[in-house]
């Protein structure tokens, strides 16, 4: 499943170039995760209850194109791995017009809360939208080697 979360830029995002600043990007790729994770029936609170969090390991980005004050954008994202104890989300940010602000690859990991190590992911946790499904990938959103 593919799903776009909309924001718009507040100023405060904005740097000394008038554009929005490359570290905030990360905040709206977070944003539109967990969106999505609400979007397809994902209990995060329960998993945390029961003892897991859901760690990003690594984050695969490539800047592309300014947004600005104001600019209406949307994170889109899409599932494109899911293993025992981890899995992988491409994400892109883009502004109304289509253009494309942002590309990501994150990767996330199951961590369990008492032991600090990594964990398989309980199974009443595995949601059908963290599957990847032929035809949702981002296209042209970078991929990990």
């Amino acid at each position: 499943m593919m799903f776009r979360a909309p924001l718009v830029v507040r100023s405060y995002e904005c740097d000394s170039y008038s554009h929005v600043n490359n570290a905030v990007y990360l905040n709206y790729l977070e944003y539109g995760r967990m969106e999505y994770l609400h979007e397809v029936g994902f209990d995060y609170k329960g998993i945390v209850a029961e003892g897991y969090y859901l760690y990003v390991t690594h984050i695969d980005i490539y800047y592309k194109a300014s947004a600005f004050l104001d600019d209406k954008l949307f994170v889109e994202i899409a599932p494109a791995k899911l293993k025992k104890i981890s899995g992988e989300f491409k994400q892109r940010v883009v502004k109304e017009d289509g253009t494309v602000c942002v590309e990501a690859a994150v990767t996330w990991a199951c961590v369990s809360s008492k032991e600090g190590r990594p964990a398989r992911i309980p199974e009443k946790f595995i949601v059908p939208g963290l599957y990847p499904e032929e035809g949702d990938t981002l296209s042209g959103v970078i991929t990990q080697n």
